[in-house]
């Protein structure tokens, strides 16, 4: 929904100077997002992360906390994003040693009046962060890929996943 103050753009008013939404008028309902990142790096080093061998420990266990965290500071870190109640958060990982990745998962779900995928995204961003932190002493070329927005529900925009099905 536009702003009445806005030029068309929700954070901007019309004199050019950003704000935060008010979505004081909403109606709160069920909303979801998934989002994911994807870690590239060496399949000797995907195998190191699943049995948990990196010198600096367990990989998924510290990402995983990390993309949770970041999650419930998504207001603190993009400016403009609303504090939101999260009722859920789940962060999982889809190690493929043959692809060398680590396709990260995130999953928020609240009952608000603004949606939750810029929680969803910091949350997957995070975590691979995380990831890569804990594996660069072996691998300094691992890289973070796919970042994005794989699914929505909830509002009054409707469901939406990536590939273009209603969710």
């Amino acid at each position: 929904m536009t702003d009445p103050q806005s030029p068309g753009l929700s954070h901007v008013r019309a004199d050019g100077t950003a704000h935060m939404v008010d979505v004081s008028h909403k109606a709160e309902t069920s909303r979801t997002a998934r989002a994911q990142a994807v870690l590239q790096t060496r399949p000797d080093v995907i195998r190191m992360i699943t049995q948990g061998d990196l010198p600096k420990g367990d990989a998924l266990a510290v990402a995983r906390i990390a993309g949770i965290m970041a999650a419930k500071k998504t207001p603190e870190l993009i400016p403009l994003c609303h504090p939101l109640p999260l009722a859920k958060l789940t962060v999982d990982f889809f190690p493929d040693a043959a692809a060398g990745t680590v396709r990260i998962e995130a999953g928020v779900t609240t009952r608000g009046v603004t949606g939750v995928e810029m929680e969803a995204l910091t949350a997957a961003s995070v975590a691979a962060l995380a990831l890569y932190d804990m594996t660069k002493a072996v691998d300094k070329h691992a890289v973070i890929t796919e970042t994005k927005v794989l699914a929505k529900s909830g509002g009054k925009s409707g469901d939406w996943t990536l590939d273009g099905d209603r969710a």
